[in-house]
């Protein structure tokens, strides 16, 4: 049988000092981290970019099908892929994370062990949180801190008429994992039947365990390569493109035979009859860096093969387009996730 060790048996600070007991200071900026009324971060005179997110069980995530280590990995990700999207260099974290009695000492070591190793992969520093008991379920809020050279940090409202627009990676992939296993989680509901994932690592593996782009923040750093505006995508590629499009009062014309896919992801939406470029444009989570740059810098990024140039901006009254493979001219409408739906 499994040890269970209640959490209530070690005290608040207890706990806090169990769970930050091997915690590690990785960063020159980091003057005073956990165990005091607050940390101390001196950025030596660079500039200091904040992003928060807050993480509800059965709203962001559902343990049915979450493993708690990778929940724990991918609620650091998520806030570090909008640092990137900032230009800027994540350097400090403070988690708050509320649970119910249902949760034991050991599954709280899980969510850790997953937190601890994006901590380590991203050279993070943890130096702060709360932890506190909750009626249902989990909650997990996380505040990432980053630096950036002065005048260097992007934002979404830069983007110029005639810059191209570029996508890092590829798309649609944590849409299809997602509904994978909520097809399997409703075949065991209703049958108890195991659920089989049918061999799709690479699609269940997007949403599950993503990963944030610290590589193309770091090409753009090597290239002296400034991107006008920039966004990462948590809520679908049209979503966050009329993002940019709104903030910057530009429009744009996406070309659907430039978005970039990987090949399981086209072999699974067509075995589902779905069509790859929904997925692309309505499905969030796939936390790729969504960017603009001038023509200028079109040979530095056609250098890098994981950067996709799908379109381009134009001037504000001639509206937001998709050009599909046919050749078609459609509107292009913000159908992606919407949280307080």
């Amino acid at each position: 049988m499994e040890e269970r060790t209640e959490i209530s048996s070690l005290g608040e600070f207890g706990l806090i000092d169990h769970l930050t007991i091997n915690n590690e200071t990785r960063n020159a900026s980091t003057v005073l981290s956990v165990g005091d009324d607050g940390a101390v971060i001196d950025h030596f005179g660079r500039q200091t970019v904040v992003s928060s997110d807050i993480l509800l069980e059965g709203i962001h995530f559902d343990l049915s099908y979450t493993p708690l280590k990778h929940l724990g990995y991918k609620s650091v990700v998520v806030n570090l892929s909008d640092i990137y999207a900032m230009n800027a260099t994540p350097t400090q974290m403070v988690i708050n994370i509320a649970f119910s009695n249902r949760f034991s000492l050991e599954s709280l070591n899980e969510i850790y062990e997953g937190i601890y190793a994006a901590c380590e992969k991203y050279n993070i520093d943890l130096v702060g949180g709360d932890t506190s008991s909750s009626k249902q379920g989990l909650i997990i809020s996380i505040t990432a801190i980053g630096e950036v050279a002065p005048g260097s940090f992007i934002t979404r409202s830069g983007a110029k008429v005639n810059d191209l627009i570029c996508v890092s990676g590829e798309l649609g992939g944590a849409f299809l994992g997602l509904t994978l296993l909520e097809r399997e989680k409703k075949i065991f509901l209703e049958t108890g039947a195991q659920p089989t994932l049918e061999n799709q690592a690479y699609i269940v593996g997007r949403i599950l365990k993503p990963e944030a782009r610290k590589d193309i923040i770091e090409f753009f750093a090597a290239n002296n390569l400034l991107p006008s505006s920039m966004i990462d995508i948590s809520d679908g590629l049209s979503s966050d493109v009329l993002h940019i499009c709104k903030q910057s009062k530009v429009g744009c014309v996406l070309y659907e035979d430039k978005f970039p896919f990987n090949d399981e992801v086209k072999e699974f939406a067509y075995k589902l009859q779905i069509d790859p470029t929904a997925c692309a444009l309505s499905g969030g989570e796939d936390y790729e860096l969504l960017f603009t740059v001038s023509q200028s810098e079109y040979e530095k990024i056609k250098a890098n093969p994981s950067i996709s140039v799908i379109g381009y901006i134009t001037e504000e009254q001639e509206g937001t387009h998709l050009i599909t493979r046919g050749g078609n001219r459609h509107a292009l409408i913000a159908q992606g996730w919407n949280h307080l739906k």
